[in-house]
């Protein structure tokens, strides 16, 4: 009966959403309302999909994972969710077993039995991982556990039938996982944190088919009333389960984080606001605007504001001017920008003819000389970012300051002479697309890269914009390999360096995490050497030389760290972040204050 009532209730709540017109939790008191804008959409918001920051910020709101990191931990700290405890990790490594809360339940939804949520079980997980294994859902994370689970590679080249078990994924009981691995795997607990490991119920896919793109059924702090190409609204689950909020288990540093009110939220219960939106405001000067006028509440700053809210650089200061209107945070990036080339197009990277491939490497290598990391930095990036050789940022132990610089230097007259060495000219250069979602600022970026090598002699006619309407197009795209100039960014999904080496390992070629489709023996076999060890001496060794043998390919035109500044509005208590966290943030967003809801 009590599912009945709340079921009745949420439906209410939907309608008032819907109608535009916020409801009152009680009569006087306004619904309290978030607002945040983000400078992309998301793609899909199935969780076998979410393989982007835009979308995964949003499904681990709907979904629930085994674990995420605690709020405030730095550096991050690994916290159960879904799951009861921390795992109990056998000795050698192999084996994971993993109990989970009961009496936590999926959303009530037309999919299952009278319309009423069930409980969320060790099955649900099984079925949820299963189907990155299964052809027919078209999964983008399959890479995070591919070979890495005994028998989940086999159960899908056997045909992935989800009635057929697999020995190294098993529901010991309804509340118990056990996962066997094919060899120790230090940072797997860290995939569970992930939106391509949020738990989805059979019933759902099954009712919905591709539709569970926009029709997300989870058992996560919150439910999705709507979405569209502007914005996605959220509304409190009624049904989450009841977990107060405790400031030491989270990590609560006094030193660094008291000034935002985070001290309020001690013993209540998130989530601590009744609606969550997205807004999805690509243009710079429109999301300062939103940001301005009070219709969003927290952005990343454009850099096309940063003289504009910055009184000093060293260190990174608020403008006065702005302090009593908002929360400032300068956020070092934990990733990099990047434009890949994608080795599986014979025009650019890997060809059958040797002497050929040979060519296409020398026009890489000119490509990454050509380009000017010092201009690109001071335009896109106010000159506050880190640019670096490879893939290997200052954010991570593993970088090397005493590295190879050459990689980066603009060398536009060595640029030129690969090019006339290896017999490229103006006539025989391939006409290459390279790929970008609309905006002003992405085109600026696509100018200046065609500018760059159209000093080192390639016709402007023959760099050309292949032009999406959103990231989760353009991310599509270059995941099935139709895109040859790859231009974009990774946030490492958790806290180590293999999360950044794993993205030019072979076996995971597009649609996998390695859009560039790179497949270099030797580096393979050294990534394959380091799999199962933690961060060490001897792991940094390894993956510096797997750094080294990137550049020597040219496999990347890389990289540059940036900076990023958040600014949010003061009526908020919360600590945002864009990195290992990401969108679990928000469920711990709360607001001293009503903030209208007047659209």
């Amino acid at each position: 009966m009590l599912k009945k009532y709340k079921t009745i209730l949420l439906l209410m709540l939907f309608v008032l959403v819907g109608c535009g017109q916020a409801p009152d939790t009680q009569e006087g008191v306004s619904t309290k309302i978030y607002r945040h804008g983000m400078d992309g959409a998301p793609g899909s918001l199935d969780p076998a999909q979410a393989a982007s920051t835009y979308a995964n910020f949003i499904v681990i709101n709907l979904y629930d994972t085994l674990y995420r990191y605690k709020y405030l931990a730095r550096p991050y700290q690994l916290q159960a969710n879904l799951a009861a405890a921390m795992p109990d990790v056998s000795p050698d490594g192999l084996t994971i077993t993993i109990p989970i809360r009961k009496g936590v339940y999926f959303i009530d939804d037309p999919a299952f039995e009278e319309a009423l949520g069930r409980e969320v079980t060790a099955h649900d997980f099984i079925y949820s991982i299963k189907r990155h294994f299964d052809p027919d859902t078209r999964a983008q994370g399959a890479w995070i556990w591919q070979n890495r689970i005994e028998g989940l590679d086999q159960w899908k080249t056997e045909g992935s039938d989800y009635d057929s078990e697999v020995s190294g994924l098993l529901a010991l009981d309804d509340h118990t996982i056990q996962i066997t691995l094919t060899k120790p795997f230090p940072q797997f607990v860290h995939t569970l944190t992930q939106g391509y490991a949020a738990i989805v119920p059979r019933e759902a896919v099954e009712k919905y088919g591709q539709m569970l793109a926009s029709h997300p059924v989870g058992s996560g702090p919150f439910k999705l009333v709507s979405r569209d190409g502007a914005r996605a609204i959220l509304v409190k689950n009624p049904g989450f389960r009841q977990e107060p909020f405790d400031l030491a288990s989270e990590g609560f540093d006094p030193a660094s984080q008291s000034g935002l009110g985070l001290e309020n939220l001690q013993g209540k219960t998130p989530p601590f606001i009744d609606q969550l939106e997205f807004e999805f405001v690509s243009e710079g000067a429109a999301r300062w605007n939103a940001l301005s006028s009070g219709e969003i509440h927290f952005i990343k700053v454009p850099v096309s504001q940063f003289d504009s809210i910055l009184s000093g650089r060293d260190p990174l200061t608020l403008n006065p001017q702005y302090s009593d209107l908002y929360e400032f945070e300068a956020s070092p990036e934990s990733g990099f920008i990047y434009t890949n080339f994608n080795m599986a197009d014979e025009r650019i990277g890997y060809h059958p003819d040797p002497e050929q491939n040979d060519r296409n490497r020398a026009l890489r290598c000119a490509m990454v000389k050509a380009f000017d990391w010092k201009k690109n930095s001071e335009i896109f990036f106010y000159d506050i970012g880190q640019v670096f050789p490879g893939i290997i940022p200052p954010s991570v132990p593993e970088y090397d300051p005493m590295g190879d610089q050459s990689y980066i230097q603009h060398d536009l007259q060595g640029a030129r002479d690969l090019l006339e060495a290896n017999g490229w000219t103006q006539d025989t250069l391939p006409t290459l697309e390279y790929g970008l979602t609309h905006g002003v600022t992405e085109r600026q970026a696509f100018e200046q890269f065609r500018d760059f090598m159209m000093t080192a002699g390639y016709p402007a006619d023959k760099i050309r914009p292949m032009v999406f309407a959103t990231y989760g197009d353009f991310q599509r795209a270059y995941s099935q390999g139709k895109v040859p100039l790859i231009n974009s960014s990774w946030t490492m999904d958790y806290p180590d360096a293999e999360n950044l080496m794993q993205l030019y390992y072979g076996p995971n070629a597009a649609p996998g995490s390695n859009s560039a489709s790179y497949n270099n023996p030797d580096y393979n076999r050294l990534y394959e050497s380091a799999a199962t060890m933690t961060e060490s001496p001897e792991r940094t060794v390894i993956y510096r030389e797997m750094n080294q043998i990137l550049m020597s390919d040219c496999v990347a035109v890389t990289g540059i760290s940036r900076t990023l500044l958040f600014l949010w509005d003061k009526k908020f208590t919360m600590k945002p972040d864009r990195s290992f966290l990401g969108g679990y943030f928000m469920r711990f967003v709360d607001i001293a204050e009503s903030v209208s809801t007047t659209p």
